[in-house]
């Protein structure tokens, strides 16, 4: 099927359910670790409470990308009826993270939000790859980093707004903020808000030819079977990405997971208080716990805020690309190489921040992060087949959340105590992982993976 050119304003519209999904990612990945400490978890018990996280990612995406594939639906088409259920489910589970009395509860909302983002997630990746033809691939998956960038950058910086508004941000021990609840909470409605708009604003191609469609349909589920002849069938390239996804993706597990407690100790001198370490029923005590704790969410505000500047760049970096991709081709291998080393050095530099300087850190963390989200699948979608593309990118995500379980069950605390018992040795190790990564990208020799091969006629 001949696809048409779409104008940016088509794949604006159709991309724009990511600022709900990033919304969702950004308030997970800046503050579940700090709801975490608030609840009483300890820094080494804290990467092994993110495991939900990928877990979910491993079982639940792949499952979506093969459902979706089959799916045909006459008003929703085939990916948006994922988006909607996943958007639902999602917004339930922000309301209701930070408002968990206990830290299994935190733990097992964060297992149906991580589900419940990646049931809208995936399918928004292959949408781009249905409806765009190859020359506009690149440019499709840069304007869904440039609405990333956007969502990332307001969700780490909305407990620091709202508590400038005057909703507190100190709250007794055990107790998240209301500017943390807050937050949450207008998350959930932008998510769901977000996906609607999608939803209703763009259409999907049908099945090529609908009678075959249909008999794919009605054989004997093989889901099982399926999944595992598509990994093992799976291209070349897609196995050199892989290696590149593997460390890109330890590092990000990484900071999502332990920049709280690194950059609140290491940076702000700040660290979580844990009541244990205090008798609260001496006055003086309990005064001394408040004023640490308070001292600890202030500077969890100043970390999330940093931590938004990362969206910030990757979304000057997605504007740029946006424009230039418009109408050139780029060489996706080397702007994806030299993105991820700069993000490595950002991550390096952290060892040697202050309060001041620590967003500079993050700006170029933030180049590695705009193309982590455009240029992989870029490649990865120049060199599949178009009809598996739901079940291949469903796959390609094992790639993602395999680094992140073996980060949550040991690798980080692993690895970074290798360098010493400071929480900041973690950032280091991500810094390592991601130059890896780049290096990495050597590897990638297929020319349409790299860039656009104009057919020949």
């Amino acid at each position: 099927m001949k696809k048409r050119i779409l104008g940016f304003w088509e794949i604006w519209n159709m991309s724009f359910g990511f600022l709900g999904i990033q919304f969702g990612f950004a308030l997970q990945g800046g503050f579940m670790s700090r709801i975490f400490q608030t609840l009483g978890a300890e820094k080494d018990a804290i990467p092994l409470l993110w495991i939900a996280a990928p877990l979910t990612g491993l079982l639940v995406q792949p499952i979506v990308g093969y459902l979706s594939d089959r799916t045909w639906h006459p008003k929703l088409g085939r990916r948006r009826p994922y988006f909607l259920i996943g958007a639902i489910l999602s917004s339930f589970a922000l309301f209701f993270v930070p408002n968990s009395p206990t830290l299994w509860m935190a733990a097992g909302f964060l297992w149906i939000l991580d589900a419940s983002i990646n049931i809208s997630m995936e399918p928004f990746r292959a949408l781009v790859a249905d409806k765009l033809p190859q020359s506009q691939r690149s440019y499709g998956f840069v304007v869904q980093t440039l609405i990333i960038g956007i969502g990332t950058w307001i969700a780490s910086n909305l407990p620091w707004m709202v508590s400038q508004l005057g909703v507190s941000n100190s709250a007794e021990s055990g107790v998240v903020p209301m500017s943390v609840k807050v937050a949450f909470a207008i998350g959930a409605f932008v998510f769901l808000a977000s996906i609607l708009f999608t939803v209703f604003k763009t259409t999907e191609y049908p099945p090529e030819d609908m009678e075959e469609f249909e008999r794919e349909k009605a054989k004997k589920n093989q889901f099982i079977p399926d999944i595992l002849k598509n990994i093992g069938s799976m291209p070349l390239t897609m196995k050199k990405l892989g290696i590149i996804q593997f460390f890109s993706w330890f590092a990000f597990f990484t900071m999502w997971s332990m920049a709280n407690p690194a950059l609140t100790e290491h940076v702000y001198h700040t660290p979580a208080p844990l009541e244990s370490n205090f008798d609260l029923a001496i006055v003086a005590q309990a005064d001394a716990f408040n004023i640490a704790n308070t001292a600890f969410q202030e500077s969890s505000n100043a970390v999330g805020s940093a931590m938004g500047v990362y969206g910030l760049s990757s979304m000057a970096f997605a504007l740029l690309l946006t424009f230039y991709t418009s109408k050139r081709r780029i060489n996706r291998k080397l702007v994806h190489m030299f993105s991820l080393m700069l993000g490595g050095l950002g991550f390096l530099l952290m060892s040697s921040a202050s309060p001041e300087n620590l967003k500079y850190c993050f700006v170029l963390i933030g180049f590695a992060w705009g193309s982590i989200l455009s240029m992989p699948y870029a490649m990865l979608s120049s060199s599949v087949d178009p009809k598996k593309m739901g079940v291949i990118m469903g796959i390609f995500n094992m790639f993602i959340v395999i680094p992140q379980i073996i980060a949550a069950l040991g690798g980080i605390n692993f690895v970074s105590g290798l360098l010493g018992d400071e929480a900041i040795n973690a950032m280091t190790v991500a810094g390592i992982s991601l130059i890896i990564a780049g290096f990495c990208n050597l590897l990638i020799t297929n020319k349409n993976a790299i860039t656009y091969q104009a057919e020949e006629i």
